[in-house]
Order: C-alpha cells, then sequence, then structure tokens
C-alpha cells in the first residue's frame, strides 16, 4: 500500500508541471506508443486535476492494461515459438511473414499509426466541448471514410495479387506470398478499423478490452496453428490455418471493442452532420503523419522483399532476429520516451531551454543506460536465448546458427535505434514534423544502399548491417538537428555519462562471456546449458552492470531504478 501511495503522489506531482495546454500532446502521444503501461499512466496523469475522485479507478485501469500487455507479450512469444517450431525457416514461413507484412503495413498507416494520433486530439477535443453525441458523430464520419478507403484497397490488393499469383510470370517462392496475401488482405480492415475504436474507447476511460485485444489475436492464431498441426503435418494446411486463426482473430480484435464502446453510447451510422473544420484538422494532422510512417513501412517491405530474393530462410531468421531486439525497444526506450514527452512540451512551450535541455539529456542518459548493456546482452547471449526459446521442432541448430549472427548486428544498433526514437520525440516536442520525415528518407535511401550492396556478399547478414547502418545515420542526423536548436543539447554534456554506461556494459559483457565459457565446460545438455545460462547470467549480469553504475556515480542511476520498479514492483506490507 505504502508503494501505491508514493507512486499517486508522484502522478499527482507530475500532473501540475503539465498545463492544460499540453494536455492534448500527451494525449496525442499516448496513442503513437507502444507500451500500453506508460500509455495509460499518461492517461492517469493528464486526467488526474479534472477527475480526483476517480483517482483509484484510473490506477485499477493501470493494473488492468499492464497484466494485458504483460499477458500479450508472453502470448506473443509462444506464438512465434509454435510457428518457428512448425514451420521452421521455411519457404511457407517466408511466404507467411511476407504476406502478413502488407496488412501490418496498412495497419501502421491507417490504424494505429498516422490515423489515430491525427484523430484523438480531435476527438478529444470535441469530446470536451460539445458532449458525447457530437464526438460519436465526428467518430463516425472518420470510421466510414476509412472503412471505405480500406475496403477499396482490400478489393484492389486482392485483385492484384491474385493475378500476379496466377499470371505465371513469378517464380514459385513469389507467387505462393502473393496467394497468402490474398488471403491475409482482410485482415487489414479488421485491424485498422479496430485501431481507431480501440483509441475512442480509451479517451472514454475504458481500457481492459482495449488492451486485451491482441491477446484475442495471439490466442486465435495460436488456437488455429495447434489444430492445423494435430490435423495435418503438411505445412501448407498448417499455413492455411494459421492464416484463418489471423481472420478470425483480427475480427474479434474489432468486435469485442465495438460492442465495449457500443455500451457507452456509440451506434454506427452515416452521419451527415459533423463540422468540416473538424476534418479539415485531422488531415492536417493526419497527412504529414502519414508521410514519415509511410517512410518507415516502406523502409521495413523494401527490406523483407531484398531478403525474400535471398533464399528460402533469410525472411524468417531476419524476423526473428528484430523481434528479440524490438522487445526492449519496445518497452523501455519507448515507456521512457512517452515519460519525457509532456516534461519536454511543457519546456518548449514556457520557452525554457535549460529545462528542454536538461530533460532531453536526462532522458538520453536512460535510453543510453538500457539500450547499451541489452545489445550488449543480445551479442553475447544470443545463442542461448535462441537455444532456449525457439529450438523445437522444424527449427533446429542450422537455423539458430544462421539467426545467432542477426541478432549480434541488431544488438550493436540497438543503442542508436533507441537514441533516434528518443530523438524524434524531441523534435516533436518543439513541433518540428518535417525534419524527421526527411531524416527518415534519407535513412530509406542509406538503408536500400547498404542493404543491396551488403546482401551480395554476407546474404541475411549485409541486411541485417543496412538497417543499423541505416539507424546510426538517423541517430546521428536528429540529435544533430536537436543540437542546433537548443545550444545545451549536444555529445559534449553527455560524454562522460556515456563512457560510465560504456565500461560497465563492457565489463558486464566480459562477465557473460567468461560465465558462458564456465557454463559449456560442464558439457551439460544443449537445452540445459541454454537454461543456465540464461537463469543464471542474465540477472547476475544486470546485477554487475547496475552495481558498477552505482560505484561510478551514474547520474541517473536513482531514475532508472525507479524506473525499472515500474515494472516490476516489490511487494510491501500495508
Amino acid at each position: 500500500m505504502r508503494w501505491v501511495i508514493v507512486k499517486l503522489n508522484w502522478a499527482i506531482g507530475l500532473e501540475r508541471k503539465i498545463k492544460d495546454k499540453n494536455t492534448i500532446l500527451v494525449e496525442h502521444e499516448i496513442y503513437n506508443c507502444q507500451s500500453f503501461f506508460y500509455g495509460s499512466f499518461l492517461c492517469l496523469v493528464s486526467f488526474a486535476s479534472r477527475r480526483r475522485p476517480f483517482m483509484f479507478k484510473n490506477l485499477k485501469n493501470i493494473v488492468v492494461v499492464s497484466l494485458s500487455t504483460v499477458g500479450s507479450r508472453l502470448l506473443g512469444l509462444v506464438r512465434d515459438i509454435l510457428i518457428f517450431a512448425a514451420l521452421g525457416a521455411s519457404a511457407w514461413n517466408d511466404a507467411f511473414i511476407l504476406a502478413f507484412t502488407v496488412p501490418n503495413l496498412f495497419r501502421r498507416l491507417l490504424g494505429e499509426g498516422a490515423l489515430t494520433s491525427a484523430m484523438v486530439p480531435i476527438f478529444s477535443d470535441v469530446l470536451h466541448r460539445a458532449g458525447r453525441s457530437e464526438a460519436f458523430a465526428f467518430f463516425n464520419q472518420v470510421l466510414l471514410r476509412l472503412l471505405i478507403v480500406l475496403s477499396a484497397i482490400v478489393v484492389s490488393g486482392m485483385v492484384l495479387f491474385g493475378s500476379l499469383a496466377r499470371s505465371g510470370m513469378l517464380s514459385d517462392r513469389w507467387a505462393l506470398g502473393a496467394e497468402l496475401a490474398v488471403v491475409l488482405l482482410p485482415y487489414m480492415i479488421f485491424i485498422c478499423l479496430a485501431a481507431i475504436v480501440s483509441a475512442g474507447l480509451n479517451l472514454l476511460g475504458r481500457f481492459a478490452i482495449a488492451a486485451s485485444t491482441p491477446i484475442l489475436l495471439n490466442l486465435a492464431m495460436i488456437t488455429a496453428l495447434a489444430a492445423g498441426i494435430w490435423l495435418s503435418q503438411d505445412q501448407a494446411q498448417m499455413v492455411y490455418w494459421l492464416c484463418a486463426g489471423v481472420l478470425f482473430g483480427g475480427l474479434l480484435q474489432l468486435l469485442m471493442p465495438a460492442w465495449d464502446l457500443a455500451r457507452q453510447g456509440w451506434r454506427p451510422r452515416m452521419e451527415s452532420r459533423g463540422s468540416t473544420a473538424e476534418m479539415s484538422e485531422l488531415w492536417r494532422l493526419f497527412l504529414p503523419g502519414l508521410m514519415g510512417a509511410a517512410i518507415l513501412q516502406v523502409n521495413i517491405l523494401v527490406s523483407r522483399l531484398l531478403a525474400y530474393s535471398l533464399d528460402e530462410s533469410a525472411v524468417s531468421v531476419l524476423y526473428l532476429a528484430s523481434r528479440l531486439m524490438e522487445l526492449p525497444l519496445g518497452i523501455f526506450t519507448v515507456a521512457v520516451a512517452t515519460v519525457f514527452f509532456p516534461l519536454l512540451a511543457r519546456a518548449v512551450s514556457d520557452k525554457d531551454d535549460h529545462a528542454f535541455a536538461g530533460a532531453l539529456n536526462q532522458g538520453m542518459r536512460l535510453v543510453v543506460g538500457i539500450s547499451l548493456p541489452a545489445g550488449i546482452g543480445l551479442v553475447v547471449l544470443g545463442g542461448p536465448i535462441l537455444e532456449l526459446l525457439f529450438r523445437w521442432g522444424e527449427f533446429n541448430t542450422q537455423n539458430v546458427a544462421q539467426t545467432i549472427p542477426l541478432i549480434a548486428i541488431y544488438g550493436l544498433g540497438l543503442p542508436f535505434y533507441s537514441a533516434a526514437t528518443f530523438a524524434t520525440r524531441g523534435l516533436h516536442a518543439c513541433k518540428d514534423m518535417k525534419t524527421p520525415v526527411r531524416v527518415a528518407g534519407l535513412c530509406l535511401l542509406v538503408n536500400l544502399i547498404c542493404g543491396v550492396g551488403l546482401m551480395q556478399f554476407y546474404g541475411a547478414g549485409g541486411l541485417a548491417a543496412g538497417n543499423v547502418l541505416a539507424a546510426v545515420v538517423q541517430s546521428a542526423c536528429l540529435w544533430r538537428a536537436l543540437s542546433k536548436r537548443r545550444s545545451e543539447v549536444g555529445f559534449s554534456q553527455l560524454r562522460g555519462a556515456f563512457a560510465k554506461v560504456l565500461g560497465a556494459g563492457v565489463a558486464m559483457g566480459l562477465f557473460c562471456v567468461l560465465g558462458h565459457a564456465l557454463v559449456l565446460s560442464f558439457n551439460l545438455a544443449d537445452k540445459l546449458n541454454a537454461a543456465v545460462i540464461v537463469g543464471v547470467l542474465v540477472p547476475s549480469g544486470a546485477a554487475l552492470y547496475f552495481g558498477l553504475l552505482y560505484l561510478l556515480k551514474f547520474e541517473e542511476l536513482d531514475a532508472l531504478a525507479r524506473m525499472l520498479r515500474r515494472f516490476i514492483p516489490k511487494r510491501r506490507a500495508s
């Protein structure tokens, strides 16, 4: 209970630092955040002063959402393990991942990405100014237009991919990918509409069902694939069962939040009323965000297409390596960026350059303090992690050996991905939306040129290296743009902290290397070796790292410890 009271007092104190004019910025960022836990936490902060009597109700929402997130991530891990155990790094798995990329690309563009980020502040403004009736009218206008656009894209895409698959112009592998894309394209309608409906629910203070929808998708995919494995050993049939699970899961992802929103008074209908000014404002916010998101998604799609052109396993192993890299990126880096965003926004609105630079430098120290040891951990322990979690069934030792170098490459790039993510938030706080888009365009070219060049010599490793080089360029360009805006922002202010983090991280890496060699000397079974290495070296390496930071008097160690305790709260007697 004492821990809860301390956290509530911290939340109230932070809220007092955020002016009403920044509330929209906070809400805008919540729905562009990958961490539902911190999104709900900032929502609690932004609404605290207006709804102080409902503080404990909001605290309950945080608990529900955070538990849903943990459940979703665990089920996602189980789903990936099952898929790779059933299909391995095969042509069928490559084709499924490539086909699934297409609806997910539009999900980022027209669902939870640019459109949601543009709609949320306008919906919030109408809701508080004119009430639910007018807000739902605006919501229906957005939903109808989105449904029309999505239907046109899906029908056109199905006709295009179906024609290509049967034209005979494509090789068997590419025809297989096009055929699966035809099957999976309708998922785009479900997931994009579900993202908009969930955003509306969250603005009404309803979090549980919206946060649990990824769990429904994972459960549907796991159940469908398990049925396919039980009924047939043919990988083709397993993949089509998996596609059916995706479609059914997407339908559940839409129906559940829509049902909950209907309980709040929403009714789907064609609306003739509504302000054209609000729709114009939506387009004004949506188009710049769409450009930036489109460049990012095209970057991902280009990498997948290049990998698909290599061999029958390149897409699968690249996907798996990037998934392991994205785990610390999605949990910790985005969380830090989201927590610091309102502080940066307020400093900009107050024209307080010193406060802005202080918050930006502090946030960057935290980001590097987390991402660098996580990256070193992936480089050193990527093999045992893969062995323990993924070497089952069709995903064999050879596939593990193919993936280990890719994990190491992505691990080296993790600090740069993290720095770029946080620097982008800093520019958004300055209301500079153009610079990140221009830099993203440059990085698309860097990724394409480096990826195409390096893949000729290093295969999938060359594509991963191209991605990392693009991240290095992106982080450097964004940080340079920030330092030009604020003289107190720059590498010179962070050099000492980075040296401490690098020294502690290298020491942790050497400890893990020696521990790894020691465990291998006992000649245990492969799975037992991996379990001992991951179960012992990961926590002991983390303890050594933070102990060294304490001895080196790392500036943000207390803040880092507080942030980590929010993910693993200690039980205390009331």
